[in-house]
């Protein structure tokens, strides 16, 4: 007898790590999802910034289609055609010259802060080992990862951490100069952090950085899983800063849904990665690398990438008409695509309650911590999209204020 998939069966048979809605999604379409019961959702989350062509995109689904029809899995021992088209194409696209293929953003950053430890150990000895990041940071979940990210909440209680890890204020360029020194291997950062709050950075610290990492031959690290593939209106971005980091991460919005990340560096860095000294048994997976080409096709384009900023005068003007008639945001932060509604002190720690009450009217958002709605929605949404997802958005806030 076939057994009901019910939420109450999460309970049951998963690691409670997570706390999913009610609701089960089966279906979805463009910036549309719909759960068991045939109930229509408008997607403001995106998967947490991943889903920026929607769900089943024509151009994925035959991507991936052809794809499956063909070649599924190799071993690192070979290669395969898409992994290489990806490849050249994010090099053309990017700084880099060289990149390293794995499943996820964590796999991208672990790779990234063991290249940085390498290169320091080669070229300086191992004295030569202090990684900087900033507190509220996220680089992922794996034990190194989770230790360079700047929350102790996601990192405490496992045990003694990785060491040589220092944290400092984001935007603070005062604290880093008096801190980094000849010892520091690598920065890492993100150009805006998402879990964090959505904290733009200064052009003046963002540029700052990367004199400070230059002075002392430390590496810089873009932890771009979030904002990269047209995120913010730019294809990565470091392009819209003025500054290029030595390593990039990329992730999420890159297979579109379809798990895959990426490491970028360039030739002289990647150099030290010898046979052997690092790998990923899925990582450049043909299916994966055929739908993150597709996806490249789509968000590059010029039409897209200006879109996105299209996109961000409709959220920011729909978000201002709320909060003026029921004064609940402090600010909306963020550039593009990756938004974040600051709440005021009377809302202060409202930010689930919003979530919760907006998924109950039928719209899906995210927070970023207790005191920030994040909106991370498809980067080709429709204006009549974002309008009727504002309008639920109002009626759940409406529900709260009473």
């Amino acid at each position: 007898m076939e057994q009901t998939m019910s939420r109450s069966l999460f309970d049951e048979v998963m690691v409670p790590c997570y706390a999913p809605m009610e609701m089960i999604p089966v279906r979805g379409e463009g910036a549309s999802v719909w759960d068991q019961q045939g109930k229509h959702y408008i997607d403001f989350a995106g998967g947490i910034a991943v889903s920026c062509l929607g769900h089943a995109h024509p151009a994925m689904v035959n991507a991936l289609t052809e794809q499956a029809n063909k070649l599924w899995h190799l071993s690192n021992v070979m290669t395969n055609e898409p992994a290489l088209a990806l490849a050249k194409r994010l090099t053309e696209i990017s700084f880099a010259e060289k990149v390293f293929f794995a499943n996820s953003g964590a796999e991208a950053n672990e790779a990234a802060l063991k290249l940085a430890r390498r290169i320091a150990f080669e070229k300086h000895g191992a004295e030569k080992s202090e990684i900087i990041a900033f507190s509220q940071g996220f680089h992922g979940r794996t034990f190194f990862t989770v230790t360079v990210g700047g929350q102790a909440a996601y990192s405490d209680g496992f045990g003694p951490k990785p060491q040589d890890v220092t944290h400092l204020d984001y935007n603070d360029l005062a604290a880093l100069e008096a801190h980094i020194s000849d010892k520091t291997c690598a920065v890492m950062m993100e150009p805006l952090q998402g879990e964090g709050g959505i904290i733009t950075p200064s052009d003046a610290f963002v540029q700052g950085v990367r004199a400070l990492c230059d002075k002392h031959d430390a590496l810089l690290i873009f932890d771009e899983v979030q904002t990269g593939n047209g995120r913010t209106g730019h294809f990565y971005a470091y392009q819209g800063q003025g500054v290029t980091p030595d390593i990039l991460t990329t992730a999420k919005s890159l297979g579109g849904g379809f798990p895959i990340g990426a490491m970028l560096t360039t030739s002289a860095l990647a150099a030290h990665m010898k046979v052997g000294t690092h790998g990923s048994t899925y990582g450049g997976n043909p299916l994966a690398c055929a739908v993150a080409n597709a996806v490249i096709d789509v968000v590059s384009t010029d039409e897209v990438l200006a879109g996105v900023k299209v996109r961000e005068t409709w959220f920011r003007e729909g978000l201002g008409k709320i909060n003026e008639k029921y004064q609940l945001f402090s600010e909306i932060r963020g550039q593009g695509l990756l938004l974040g509604g600051a709440l005021n002190d009377a809302w202060q720690g409202r930010a689930r309650d919003i979530l919760i009450a907006a998924g109950q009217e039928g719209l899906l958002v995210l927070v970023a911590g207790p005191n920030v709605v994040r909106f991370t929605p498809s980067l080709v949404i429709s204006q009549q999209e974002v309008e009727q997802g504002l309008e639920r958005l109002e009626r759940a806030i409406a529900s709260l204020a009473v």
